[in-house]
């Protein structure tokens, strides 16, 4: 199952309904998209984005009655992960310039970003996984040829021959040339 605002706003309102199963799917669900919103945000070690994760999760569910089932939940979630964020630097003391907060803090431009990042994703499933795994390292995490190549156990050409060859299917899905 994908995270997109649909099926995490569905699983939201169904918990808030009683359903505790689709709560703990919610949950769980969450733990990714949260992973990578701190990953991109905060420059502390993998601790500290694991401690973020499990502060969110543990408001989400406390402050779950606050949510407006008018209103996308993704925006909801991400307000309540920046704070999180925010309270973490503070209790640490840790004076941490955060890349991109004048956008993040903007909520109009926010949903926007939040759901493009989803759809991305969404593309990216389509994919067969080494080639998806292989896009997100170079092109959206950042990491070179040599270091996918490194973290994913393979050679530095089949890294580029998986970037190219799911860029291309990307591209013929997204004109509408497969589905």
């Amino acid at each position: 199952m994908r995270a997109d605002e649909d099926v995490l706003r569905g699983l939201m309102v169904d918990g808030l309904g009683g359903d505790a199963a689709a709560h703990a799917a919610l949950l769980r669900l969450l733990v990714p998209v949260l992973r990578g919103f701190y990953r991109r945000r905060a420059s502390g070690g993998e601790d500290d984005i694991e401690d973020l994760v499990q502060e969110t999760l543990i408001a989400v569910h406390s402050r779950r009655a606050t949510y407006d089932r008018e209103r996308a939940f993704t925006a909801w979630l991400f307000a309540i992960a920046r704070y999180k964020m925010v309270d973490h630097f503070r209790r640490v003391r840790r004076l941490h310039p955060i890349e991109g907060l004048e956008d993040v803090l903007l909520a109009e431009d926010f949903e926007p970003a939040t759901l493009a990042r989803i759809d991305v994703e969404d593309l990216l499933a389509a994919l067969p996984p080494k080639q998806a795994r292989m896009i997100r390292a170079t092109r959206l995490d950042g990491l070179s040829v040599a270091e996918a190549a490194e973290a994913g156990g393979i050679g530095e050409s089949d890294v580029k021959v998986s970037v190219h060859r799911g860029l291309k299917a990307l591209m013929a899905r997204i004109q509408g040339g497969a589905r």
